[in-house]
């Protein structure tokens, strides 16, 4: 494997949350990808540099340019959904300052990957006046990792990404599993020996829910999940106010490490 030092930027779900607990540490797929990577190299290192709640502009200006300085031969970017589900939602200027940091990253001779966004409508259907938004940042995302050579892993198309049992209550973070299919897929994009197309795989099918219950479910999450997020948003707040990053430095990876 020609990877050795790996750095993973970005948001919430690099970061890991829901991948283990606030009180013992998250997980989450960059560490778990981590995991796989190590397995392959004895010098191994990783670090990552992700904060919930940061928008594409903030992990540019924080994160690119400190996870440079770690001169990593592997960098994982997943960035703009934060953006995307705001009010005043400007794709151009996001995908711009996207397409800089990869730029950057690439020419720096790191192997650099990013990723589209599943279909949100599938999996929160409240938020499905976001769809069109999301379409439209994927295909510019796409043409980006052409442009600039970053490996995509592309997950809009792919089943799987919106099954339920991928996805916390709250809609916005992977589960465990979700999380174990996110590594997979990005260690079978880079081609790492073991790794292979099967984390696309279906799961066994979930009974039907009956109209009625569907609907309860989706007024449940509003009332948990969506409301607390317009107040946040209201009052200016972010859910990564005064945090920093988990791992800032390169590290060995084992399971002390990972916690």
């Amino acid at each position: 494997m020609p990877y050795q030092r790996y750095v993973a930027i970005g948001d919430s779900q690099t970061e890991g949350l829901n991948d283990g607990a606030e009180k013992t540490g998250y997980r989450g797929w960059a560490d778990r990808l981590a995991e796989i990577l190590a397995t392959h190299h004895p010098d191994f290192r990783y670090a990552n540099l992700a904060v919930r709640g940061r928008l594409t502009a903030q992990i540019s200006t924080e994160q690119a340019e400190a996870a440079l300085a770690l001169n990593p031969d592997l960098i994982t970017v997943m960035a703009g959904m934060n953006d995307l589900v705001r009010p005043g939602f400007d794709a151009t200027a996001v995908a711009a300052d996207l397409e800089a940091m990869l730029k950057a990253l690439t020419t720096s001779g790191a192997t650099v990957v990013t990723f589209t966004f599943p279909d949100v409508a599938k999996i929160a259907p409240l938020a499905r006046h976001l769809r069109p938004k999301v379409i439209d940042f994927n295909d510019r995302i796409r043409v980006m990792a052409d442009r600039h050579g970053a490996t995509l892993v592309d997950t809009f198309h792919q089943p799987i990404t919106t099954d339920p049992r991928l996805w916390s209550d709250d809609r916005i973070h992977a589960t465990p599993l979700g999380h174990a299919r996110i590594a997979a897929a990005v260690a079978a994009a880079l081609k790492v020996p073991g790794a292979d197309p099967s984390w696309a795989d279906p799961l066994p099918p979930l009974p039907p829910m009956p109209i009625w219950r569907r609907a309860g479910v989706e007024l449940a999450w509003a009332g948990a999940f969506l409301g607390p997020w317009i107040l946040r948003r209201i009052q200016g707040r972010s859910s990564g106010d005064g945090r920093t990053a988990k791992r800032p430095e390169m590290q060995p990876v084992n399971s002390a490490s990972l916690r």
